[in-house]
């Protein structure tokens, strides 16, 4: 799977499971390129959500959320996550 691919599924996924007002998704994979742990199949991602639903919930529980619905994107292709929520 390449990033597009992922970006695409991981936006369809939360705007189906959660109600938002916006979703950026930036590849950051870049940043980790000289990493030992670096791997070519597995990505480095920030999402940043604008979401009335998740705004006043505090964001563990906003985090453990979007992970839910994630789940298994997280499991196979990425390596780091970062989930910001306006």
């Amino acid at each position: 799977m390449d990033i597009n691919q992922l970006i695409n599924i991981i936006k369809k996924k939360i705007s189906d499971s959660i109600n938002i007002e916006s979703i950026i998704i930036e590849d950051k994979t870049f940043l980790h390129k000289k990493h030992d742990s670096f791997r070519k199949d597995k990505f480095h991602i920030r999402i940043k959500i604008e979401s009335e639903e998740l705004r006043y919930k505090k964001k563990i529980e906003a985090t453990k959320i979007v992970h839910s619905i994630i789940n298994e994107e997280i499991k196979n292709y990425i390596h780091s996550i970062q989930i910001f929520f306006k």
